[in-house]
């Protein structure tokens, strides 16, 4: 594994094969009855265990986060901070997952119903296998052990390679605070051999992924052919609408944040600005000023603000999109290259674009870089279609004082979330999150994700003559 910052290696992971994986699975699948039989409230008391060993361990899972993938050190934290909160709230629940009742004499058929009782329970649906990806390997991979186990689930995790040992490192926390041998199972290695056997096997039933759409489909389309349940958290090119009578004030500090935040590597991410004619230039003007004091540079300075993007490929693809832009009129305001003084590791500048045209591949491709591209419209509907020309539909921000304007475009604007004068990266862990189109199919956030992973089971009672 190697430091994004530096391009030194941190260390090496073990590789598993697809023999190792189809063996993890049949561990999970050997403590699926015992670990689904545990009570509630047992598993509630391991997961706040859980969560008091990741608090204390604190500032080693924040620079481990780091430097495997790169984070600046002030949002690695945060990231301990969030996925201590999941864990915490995932206990919470288990409190709330239950079924309902039914008023069965309401019904005229069946005959008889004058005298039975209606109920749901829900079951647990059995090993999850959870997917996680490289930016937030922490809290996003919790966002699907943790509802996972709350559930009643065993999980077997395949962390992204980029990044694994805070994956390892969170089940070697699981192991100390007490959780049974083969509920947690980590493998680390490629989709193509581990991804795949984990899928296949026979005994997994539910499939949580987070990365590209690409690879987001082919999960979907494998685990369809043995009817297997997937949540799925893909791409997004979530659009930052501002109005002609946003307050700038608020719009551009939040831009910066949507934009550059973790170097624009966030599914989230504000990767189209489609901004009003009437205040474009000055929207843009301010927006690169900020990006040009924006301090870049390696990830355990506690002064960074904007660190490397994961490895070399991925500055290749943010040039490229840049130069595009370019080469189709846009105008570049601030970045537009790496940056001087930083010879080692993967850095780019966070760069503005204005006046980027609809035929840019940076309007149609998720850039997963710090780049701002502004596209301007003239009126409402223009907004609308722009913000809805794309295959995704993951989140979405308008800026405007005018709440019925907003109103109108957060229903029209097809996403899964849209935010009104605040930024696209906005989430709430314990909310439902997600996204429409290609960006997503179900929800995660720890109450929908736990429905997700178990089945509703009907349950009749008839007491007539007992």
């Amino acid at each position: 594994m190697v430091d994004p910052s530096t391009g030194r290696t941190l260390g090496e992971a073990p590789l598993a094969s697809a023999e190792e994986a189809r063996a993890a699975v049949d561990a999970a699948a050997s403590v699926e009855e015992r670990w689904a039989g545990v009570p509630g409230h047992e598993r509630a008391r391991l997961l706040r265990s859980l969560a008091e060993r990741l608090r204390r361990d604190r500032e080693g899972m924040a620079r481990l986060i780091a430097s495997e993938v790169g984070k600046p050190i002030v949002d690695a934290r945060v990231e301990v901070d969030r996925a201590v909160g999941v864990y915490e709230l995932a206990a919470e629940e288990i409190r709330h997952l239950g079924g309902e009742s039914f008023p069965a004499d309401a019904y005229e058929r069946p005959a008889g119903n004058e005298s039975r009782f209606l109920f749901t329970v829900r079951d647990p649906i059995g090993v999850v296998v959870a997917i996680g990806p490289f930016n937030f390997p922490l809290n996003l991979l919790s966002h699907k052990v943790a509802p996972a186990l709350a559930a009643g689930n065993p999980v077997v995790a395949k962390p992204t390679s980029a990044g694994p040992f805070t994956a390892l490192r969170l089940a070697e926390h699981f192991a100390d605070a007490g959780l049974p041998p083969g509920v947690l199972n980590v493998v680390v290695g490629p989709g193509s051999s581990v991804g795949n056997a984990l899928i296949d096997h026979p005994r997994t039933r539910l499939v949580t992924f987070t990365g590209s759409t690409a690879v987001g489909k082919g999960i979907a389309e494998r685990a369809g052919r043995h009817a297997k349940r997937v949540i799925l958290e893909m791409g997004g090119l979530d659009p930052f609408v501002v109005l002609d009578d946003a307050a700038l004030d608020v719009a551009v500090p939040a831009a910066v944040r949507g934009a550059f935040g973790y170097s624009g590597q966030v599914c989230t991410a504000s990767k189209r600005f489609l901004v009003h004619d009437s205040v474009a230039e000055r929207f843009a003007r301010s927006l690169a000023d900020r990006a040009r004091a924006l301090h870049v540079g390696p990830a355990l300075e506690e002064t960074t603000e904007v660190g490397p993007l994961i490895d070399r490929a991925a500055v290749e693809r943010v040039e490229g999109l840049v130069e595009d832009a370019r080469a189709h009129s846009a105008k570049l305001l601030a970045g537009g290259a790496r940056p001087i003084g930083l010879p080692e590791g993967n850095f780019y500048a966070p760069t503005v674009l204005d006046e980027v045209v609809e035929e840019a591949r940076v309007v149609h491709e998720e850039p997963f870089g710090p780049i701002a591209p502004i596209v301007r419209f003239s009126d409402l509907d223009e907004a609308v279609r722009i913000a809805n020309a794309t295959p995704y539909g993951l989140q979405a921000a308008v800026f405007t004082r005018d709440l019925a304007r907003g109103f109108r475009l957060a229903k029209e604007i097809r996403a899964g979330g849209v935010h009104l004068n605040d930024p696209t990266t906005l989430r709430w862990d314990a909310l439902p999150f997600g996204g429409v189109k290609e960006s997503g199919l179900g929800r995660e956030g720890l109450r929908w994700a736990m429905q997700e992973m178990t089945e509703v089971k009907l349950i009749s009672v008839n007491y007539a003559g007992t």
